[in-house]
């Protein structure tokens, strides 16, 4: 086990622990920008889906009361408008865990080889566990939207 590093250490050994500590640190500081890419991927998917949902329940509705003779189209560019956020937003989360894992892995190899300390925690992110359930409630929306049937319509 490695000595403690005080201030009566040599500099180098200074050195050395405070580089491995903003080592350290650096990962936590590329975990949080993943998230933060994420966040920005489920602000513009929530953009896409609430607009698209919009679209189409507006023109549903004027449709239903014969205000307008048809509105297929607008209720079709809704649909895609769902779709294109639903994509996005599942790219977004296969992107956000490859990178994580990835970078899991290279911290667990820089804490093996003793680069990093590691003591702290690299929790799950509840920027992801967001995301999975806003696709899940957008994945809802597009089954209601197509079948006309569920809480949605």
């Amino acid at each position: 086990m490695k000595a403690m590093v005080t201030s009566q250490s040599t500099s180098d050994e200074i050195s050395v622990e405070l580089s491995s500590r903003r080592t350290g640190m650096s990962f936590q500081r590329t975990r949080m920008s993943a998230d933060r890419t994420l966040m920005s991927i489920i602000r513009t998917s929530l953009s896409l889906l609430s607009f698209g949902f919009t679209i189409f329940q507006f023109f549903q509705k004027l449709a239903e009361s014969n205000v307008v003779s048809s509105a297929h189209q607008p209720r079709a560019f809704g649909i895609t408008l769902v779709w294109i956020g639903i994509g996005m937003l599942a790219f977004g989360i296969v992107f956000h865990v490859q990178f994580m894992t990835g970078l899991r892995h290279e911290r667990g190899e820089m804490k093996k080889e003793g680069l990093v300390h590691g003591e702290s925690h690299f929790p799950v992110s509840l920027t992801l566990l967001t995301a999975i359930a806003l696709l899940i409630l957008g994945i809802a929306a597009i089954a209601s939207m197509m079948f006309r049937t569920g809480p949605f319509v």
